[in-house]
């Protein structure tokens, strides 16, 4: 279980390969000066809400993993997190698609 700490005050927890697609997915839209908005469902513990923060270039973001070994990445879930990140409502967690194939993609091509 990994946690994302924005500002130093607002903490949550995700686990460590949900933590990794997101660290992705952020860091490339800071890196391209794109603020945007972060929403995820709050844990029942503390209401059952929901939090949204407004990520932006000189927000303070800390990514903290608790297992050592680095998750592979779904290129799929990558692509369908930049497409919230990208639209109005702003970046939030959507279920992680099945990986496609490179022979998949080849034969959807012919």
């Amino acid at each position: 279980m990994g946690k994302f700490i924005y500002d130093g005050t607002v903490k949550v927890d995700f686990d460590d390969r949900t933590l990794a697609h997101l660290q992705l997915v952020i860091g490339t839209k800071l890196r391209r000066g794109e603020p945007f908005h972060f929403t995820w469902k709050d844990d029942t513990s503390i209401g059952d809400g929901r939090t949204t923060v407004w990520v932006h270039p000189r927000s303070s973001l800390v990514y903290k993993y608790y297992g050592s070994r680095k998750p592979r990445l779904n290129m799929a879930w990558i692509d369908a997190l930049v497409y919230t990140a990208n639209s109005p409502a702003g970046l939030y967690l959507v279920p992680e698609p099945a990986e496609s194939t490179a022979s998949e993609n080849n034969d959807e091509a012919h």
